[in-house]
């Protein structure tokens, strides 16, 4: 006997095995079957077994996969297509080439495809169209291809709950989604199959909400730093011949970083200011927003996110400043300039109070800072109530925004009245960030006046402008 025939045998002896037979006790819509071995079949086995499925492994070498989960059974792939309605296809677009003689076996059967590719158009049809006309005989339904194998062994999280479907089939699409609720998931169903190439271009996108806010973030930061790096470090060298370049580093960051926070925490809360306004202005909330107000608004949880990474770095830049080299040889070579001339220096009540407010503003910014950012996190406000999480996003947020912006208002203290301060005729930074934060404040404080609160309120509650006099038998004030 040849090793191929030997090897022949062993398979086919694996292959008709008691032990690797389905289990027949199993209901068929309680058993699925897994084509694919590698780490996604894997983990969507395992899911699988851990919600009660009886799971089917079809594998081109049952003999050798050993590393599938307790409880699960391996058949080849002829085999294991026959033991299950369900199959969910957990292999690559380029090795579908298999299922083309099975076509007898999958007729009728549900296939799941869970490809992705790896860059966008790199095949003319969908990995799914493409999956259906290669075993025409089957409902083809795309799904579960959002999903890594991470998150489908360690079960749904949060922020990776939705699973999206398509499929010409009513009835497959059906049998996806029960299985997909008793794993735990949200199953959104998009349409039909044509939807699918859209679904597999999902996973490629790289972070689609955080593009905008990090434009912003990273056209604030060079903006500021060029122009801080002229005022401060440039300017010093060409009126006073001094190198102070090492300032770049620790000084000029230190100065950008609260500057840059600031105004992003700003950009958070002025579209929802501008946003009442335009009701207010319109005098209904039935209108759409514009279009660019609407792309504003959805991406405010990143711009606040990144506001508050930004306030941690000015935090830490601000806790080294001690250790500085440049700050300790200043610090003594003050202390013998004093002792030598013996000189002393009266306490200054009103600087005293001013640094104690100043850092007591920026301690009590930074801590609801942070409980912003808390609360931003899906496992912190899916706990939280609707009125909990706008209580402290918007009432909390807009007084962190306060608590900031006066923080800076008491740096920057009475030097804007000093003409050393605006080098090149130009302002410091501090007082330039300031521009925009003040602004948000007052639109707000004339959105809270009560006359005003009280028609933005009477609108967001479906009160018309007009609506009097158009229908004036049906139409009550809200409010009285």
């Amino acid at each position: 006997m040849t090793g191929q025939e030997r090897s022949e045998e062993k398979s086919e002896c694996v292959s008709m095995s008691p032990m690797m037979e389905a289990d027949p006790a199993l209901p068929e819509s309680e058993r699925v079957c897994v084509f694919g071995t590698g780490d996604l079949g894997h983990s969507l086995g395992l899911r699988l077994l851990q919600a009660g499925y009886g799971v089917v492994f079809g594998s081109r070498r049952p003999h050798s996969s050993s590393r599938l989960p307790h409880g699960a059974q391996v058949l080849g792939h002829a085999a294991a297509a026959q033991s299950a309605h369900l199959i969910f296809i957990a292999v690559q677009r380029e090795h579908y080439d298999f299922l083309v003689p099975l076509a007898n076996q999958l007729k009728g059967k549900v296939l799941v495809d869970l490809s992705n590719n790896l860059r966008k158009n790199q095949y003319p049809e969908a990995n799914a169209e493409y999956l259906q006309s290669l075993v025409p005989g089957a409902e083809v339904v795309k799904g579960f291809n959002t999903l890594s194998a991470w998150s489908l062994q360690n079960g749904p999280s949060d922020a990776n709950r939705q699973v999206y479907i398509c499929g010409e089939s009513a009835e497959a699409k059906q049998a996806v989604i029960a299985v997909a609720t008793k794993l735990g998931f949200s199953a959104l169903d998009r349409g039909s199959i044509s939807v699918a190439r859209e679904l597999e271009d999902f996973p490629l996108q790289l972070f689609p909400q955080w593009r905008l806010p990090l434009r912003i973030a990273i056209g604030l930061s060079a903006a500021f730093f060029f122009y801080l790096l002229i005022r401060d470090i440039i300017y010093a060298y060409v009126t006073q011949g001094k190198d102070i370049s090492f300032r770049i580093m620790v000084s000029l960051a230190n100065k950008v970083c609260p500057i840059v926070s600031l105004i992003m925490l700003s950009l958070c809360y002025l579209p929802g200011v501008v946003a009442s306004f335009l009701q207010l202005y319109r005098g209904t909330k039935y209108r759409r927003f514009p279009d660019w107000l609407d792309r504003w608004m959805l991406c405010r949880k990143q711009l606040g996110l990144l506001a508050l990474g930004f306030a941690f770095l000015h935090v830490l830049y601000t806790l080294i400043i001690p250790i500085r080299y440049f700050v300790r040889f200043k610090a003594t070579e003050r202390t013998v300039s004093v002792i030598r001339e013996n000189r002393t220096t009266e306490f200054d009540t009103t600087t005293a109070w001013r640094s104690d407010s100043y850092l007591s503003l920026g301690i009590l910014g930074f801590g609801l800072y942070v409980l912003l950012g808390i609360t931003s996190l899906p496992s912190v406000s899916n706990a939280l109530s609707w009125r909990e999480f706008s209580f402290v996003q918007s009432k909390l947020g807009h007084l962190t925004l306060l608590l900031c912006t006066a923080h800076t208002y008491l740096y920057g203290w009475n030097r804007f009245l000093s003409s050393s301060t605006y080098k090149w005729y130009t302002p410091p930074g501090y007082m330039l960030c300031l521009v925009l934060p003040s602004v948000v404040l007052l639109l707000k404080l004339l959105l809270i006046t009560p006359c005003v609160d009280r028609t933005i309120t009477r609108i967001r509650q479906g009160w018309e402008r007009g609506a009097d006099q158009r229908n004036p038998k049906d139409s009550q004030p809200l409010i009285p």
